[in-house]
């Protein structure tokens, strides 16, 4: 069944807004899990994209002993126009990053990890062996630990999806991310329906594999837009959706073309579960790890 017309439309904005709602403000991070967590990742040689992308959320979850691990380097192959990872040319693959990694998630403890990672366009399959040892890994020491891997579009490349999916993550989520008409200017190395085939043949190498997308809002897509790419990731088979605000990184990033409402969220969110995603996460600081670990509870009841 079709989901119901939204009734909220968008209020018109200037082309960028000057000031942060206050809805977005958030605590300033620094309590004592944050700071070991920190040292940590610092002792073992890992990176967060809790910290290379700016997340706002970083205090709160490291707090909760939640983080989303970052494999491959930190230095990208693309360069995404609303991303504030870096990017230019990596260095050669860590092979102990794998093990390192499960060192950390053995120390946290943790029953819920996400792993993510830069673009690798110079690897032959986007670098998506090192996923499957990270998963491997972790399975390893903790077998009773959910796995969700964040993976890259491997440039289209069926052979590296396939690695990933026989190591049985738990969860296979690639992000959307905006609109295709704004994919040319926001996300260059990308291609939206490339995004949507590979979410879609992960379904089909796996049926029970739990699979997520994300949408960040305000970078110039219009209201109707936003509903068509949910429509599309429907359409993909996709279980979970998470919808954040684009908070842009630095004036060298695209300009936020407006701010979303905490009502107009939860009106995304109800449109996406009238479309049937197990689970919608939406709201102004929503970020794709953002309660991950109760986003697979919701999605599995």
């Amino acid at each position: 069944m079709a989901a119901p017309l939204v009734q909220i439309q968008p209020s018109v904005a200037p082309a960028e807004p000057a000031r942060k709602p206050s809805w977005l403000k958030v605590k300033a991070p620094g309590g004592p899990n944050y700071l070991a967590l920190k040292h940590m990742m610092r002792d073992l040689k890992l990176h967060t994209v809790c910290e290379e992308a700016h997340c706002p959320n970083i205090g709160e979850c490291w707090e909760h002993k939640a983080a989303t691990f970052m494999i491959l380097g930190d230095v990208c192959t693309r360069n995404c126009a609303y991303c504030a990872v870096a990017h230019g040319t990596p260095l050669p693959l860590d092979a102990g990053e794998p093990r390192r990694l499960g060192d950390a998630v053995a120390q946290m403890g943790l029953k819920h990890v996400v792993i993510t990672s830069v673009d690798r366009d110079d690897l032959p399959n986007g670098g998506a062996e090192v996923f499957a040892a990270c998963i491997a890994e972790i399975r390893r020491r903790l077998p009773e630990t959910s796995v969700e891997v964040l993976i890259p579009d491997f440039k289209g490349n069926p052979d590296a999806l396939r690695i990933v999916v026989a190591a049985r993550p738990d969860i296979l989520n690639h992000n959307l991310e905006t609109i295709a008409r704004l994919y040319r200017i926001a996300r260059p190395g990308g291609r939206y329906h490339r995004a949507l085939e590979l979410l879609e043949r992960a379904k089909e190498l796996n049926p029970d594999l739990l699979t997520k997308s994300g949408i960040i809002c305000g970078l110039g897509e219009d209201w109707d837009e936003l509903l068509v790419a949910m429509r599309d990731l429907r359409a993909a088979q996709v279980d979970i959706l998470t919808i954040g605000q684009y908070l842009r990184p630095s004036d060298q990033h695209l300009p936020i073309a407006r701010w979303y409402t905490p009502d107009e969220f939860a009106e995304l969110k109800r449109y996406g579960m009238g479309l049937g995603f197990r689970h919608v996460e939406s709201g102004p600081l929503v970020r794709s790890s953002y309660h991950a670990w109760e986003q697979v509870e919701a999605a599995t009841r």
